[in-house]
């Protein structure tokens, strides 16, 4: 059966249900640990995660690619580009992960395509931080690379910024700051899938966190057509096959795009809905794969 490479930190939920997915449409799904990558340059194979050779794949799905030391990062990441520069279909692709994992360079490109995103400045002195701080008066500071709602922190108090900053400043860390924007405490994760919002739903909390992995509840939610589009249009910015797109909305009715996850789970959505979407996603790399034989595109 043809091979489809799982990559990422642990065989979890997701894997689990890729794996069935994936075998329903009649796939060999072998799973890769992203921390047991191993590449070499003149020989074959040219890429092995936990011994496998990656580069005998079809198609590599990136699941997880966690925190390092630069060059672990760098590594993981150039070797998401072998693959894809050989044939192998890598979903997503490692320039869209490289995009959505930093959130300047997401923020960048939402307003580059003309999505509303919140007003973001981002500097490296504490001196531009604070007047970020003066000029917002109300903030959201987050670091450059995270997820899950971690390290993020609202400041309406200049006081309280400085100490912030301050040690921000002494790790050496970049000052990413966000306009607030007052969402009633609720927003929109929704997963596009190819061209197509597969599910959504609200993400309630008691504070402004909305994140699940912060203690947000999930609620059923149905996007109408222009704000699943605008989802459709933050994932086709970054360059993913397949995306989270995170939303939120003012109290004047206005929706901004505050984030877009290039390897996004969804245990928290399913919970919403009777969709399958793990089968979703395997049907989306499935069509890419006979997409590609059919306009005879073969491996380098």
């Amino acid at each position: 059966m043809p091979g489809i490479g799982i990559l990422g930190t642990a065989e979890n939920w997701h894997t689990q249900a890729l794996r069935q997915a994936f075998g329903r449409l009649g796939y060999d799904v072998v799973w890769l640990p992203v921390t047991r990558l191993a590449a070499r340059v003149g020989g074959r194979p040219a890429a092995t995660a936990g011994g496998y050779g990656a580069d005998d794949l079809e198609a590599v799905l990136v699941r997880g690619i966690p925190g390092g030391s630069l060059e672990q990062v760098i590594f993981r990441l150039d070797v998401m580009h072998t693959l894809d520069r050989m044939g192998v279909l890598v979903v997503n692709p490692p320039a869209a992960v490289e995009k959505t994992v930093d959130k300047f360079y997401t923020s960048r490109l939402l307003a580059e395509a003309g999505l509303p995103t919140p007003e973001t400045i981002v500097a490296e002195r504490l001196e531009e931080a604070m007047a970020a701080f003066h000029h917002f008066q109300d903030v959201v500071v987050k670091p450059l690379f995270g997820s899950l709602g971690k390290g993020m922190v609202r400041i309406t108090d200049a006081d309280t910024a400085y100490r912030v900053f301050r040690a921000l400043e002494l790790s050496r860390n970049i000052f990413y700051l966000q306009r607030f924007i007052p969402h009633d405490n609720r927003d929109v994760r929704a997963l596009v899938v190819g061209e197509r919002v597969v599910a959504a739903m609200h993400r309630v909390a008691e504070g402004w966190k909305t994140n699940l992995a912060q203690g947000g509840r999930a609620e059923p939610c149905r996007l109408d057509d222009a704000l699943a589009a605008c989802c459709v249009r933050a994932a086709r910015a970054v360059g993913a096959y397949y995306a989270g797109v995170d939303l939120v909305t003012d109290p004047r009715g206005s929706h901004y795009v505050v984030e877009v996850n290039g390897i996004p789970g969804w245990s928290g959505l399913q919970s919403t809905t009777s969709l399958d979407i793990a089968g979703e996603i395997a049907g989306l790399v499935d069509g890419l794969l006979r997409g590609r034989k059919r306009q005879g595109e073969v491996r380098k």
